[in-house]
């Protein structure tokens, strides 16, 4: 975790303990920092899982693995490596995660394949086996721990804890959701972001769990990005210990499993809020919505264009109101588009419609709008009903800072 804090950071909410589920953390000193580096968290049995993991072809053996466990559908244990990603490893850093997954197998009695393994840092270096070994050994019988030290210790560049709660009813009882995520840069996910950690005391099958993650997913997490580049190991997992009692959510069928889903869906949301505010040097959080696209996935993908633009972003951060770079973006994105139907504008008052800039346009209220931390950067194509709202952050000398320094 950096020692200076985002200007957009949140203090981390009070996150209920969630039934069938006991986190703690260790040091296991994987980089030389004075803090914990390793979180382990432990389900009752029958706990379900669901996941999405990057689309990085360069992905870690962790992602992999993780893949493959996903099938069974339980889990008993998640470890999480801070400081090192064990990623473009080979060999060597596939067996450290085979060993990590043994020994906390055998510990609990379980299969491997119930263990969950996440690394994040830095790229290229394996990890080393008996680091692994010994903060293991530490963290199995390590004192509980709250949800915000645990949030702390999956961290990397990040300069602030993250976690979000939700809760639903189905039928007469109430479920919870806590949930953990790190993330600050590298963000520009495909599919997954990060690393986050959802946990609930729902009873609900691993397929309807899944059916919510990837759905939540593909309206949150794959709709932010901090610099356009998808991490090696980005992953969202997702467990439900049951523990509530409440009758069983199987399927979208089931009652109170709207409930559930929108559930989800708001503490992923939260979550991925959480990491653009924390976007490495931001100093600005920017929603971009897009409508009259010719569909919700041409909307997203334009919307995509204009927050990965490093033009529009530095526009942003110097509180410029350069619509232009906004034409620009949208030009570029490879969607259909119309010149002549184009219409842009910031925080409510449009600069230009269907092509031209408005002949009373006034940049005041504009120039107001980009001095808040909020930003929000409102197109209109004209062709069509889609629309999506993407999130991103400004681009500052910060960034380039904390990147260029990062192995240091």
């Amino acid at each position: 975790m950096s020692d200076t804090v985002s200007p957009l950071a949140s203090p981390f909410p009070a996150l209920p303990q969630i039934a069938g589920v006991t986190p703690r953390v260790a040091r296991a000193g994987y980089k030389d920092w004075g803090r914990c580096d390793l979180t382990y968290v432990t389900f009752d049995e029958g706990t379900a899982v669901a996941g999405v993991f990057t689309r990085n072809v360069c992905c870690s053996s962790e992602v992999e693995i993780g893949r493959d466990n996903l099938a069974q559908g339980s889990a008993r244990a998640l470890v999480v490596n801070a400081g090192n990603s064990n990623a473009f490893t080979g060999y060597r850093g596939r067996e450290a995660v085979e060993q990590i997954m043994a020994q906390v197998a055998e510990h609990l009695g379980c299969t491997k394949e119930e263990v969950f393994v996440s690394s994040t840092g830095v790229i290229g270096v394996p990890l080393p086996k008996d680091k692994a070994r010994e903060g293991l050994e530490k963290a199995l019988v390590a004192q509980p721990c709250s949800w915000n030290e645990a949030a702390e210790t999956i961290g990397t560049t990040d300069t602030f804890a993250k976690g979000a709660t939700a809760s639903a009813m189905i039928g007469e009882t109430k479920v919870t959701i806590s949930a953990i995520i790190k993330g600050s840069g590298m963000i520009a996910p495909d599919m997954a972001t990060m690393l986050g950690y959802v946990f609930t005391d729902a009873a609900v099958s691993p397929a309807f769990l899944q059916e919510c993650l990837s759905a939540a997913n593909t309206r949150t997490f794959s709709c932010i990005t901090v610099d356009s580049d998808t991490s090696t190991s980005d992953t969202v997992l997702a467990f439900a210990t049951g523990k509530a009692s409440n009758a069983p959510l199987v399927d979208a069928n089931s009652p109170g499993a709207d409930a559930f889903a929108a559930a989800i869906h708001d503490v992923c949301r939260q979550l991925a809020h959480l990491v653009v505010r924390d976007g490495e040097g931001a100093n600005k959080f920017i929603a971009v919505s897009v409508s009259g696209a010719v569909s919700d996935e041409s909307a997203r993908k334009v919307g995509m264009a204009i927050a990965n633009s490093p033009l529009v972003k530095t526009a942003i951060a110097g509180e410029d109101a350069n619509w232009g770079r906004v034409v620009m973006a949208v030009g570029k994105a490879g969607e259909p588009a119309d010149r002549d139907r184009l219409s842009i504008g910031f925080g409510g008052t449009w600069a230009a419609r269907n092509g031209l800039p408005l002949a009373d346009y006034d940049e005041a209220p504009v120039a107001a709008h980009l001095k808040g931390q909020d930003v929000t950067i409102e197109v209109d194509l004209g062709m069509g009903d889609g629309a999506a709202t993407v999130w991103t952050c400004d681009l500052t000398h910060g960034y380039i800072s904390i990147n260029a320094d990062y192995r240091s």
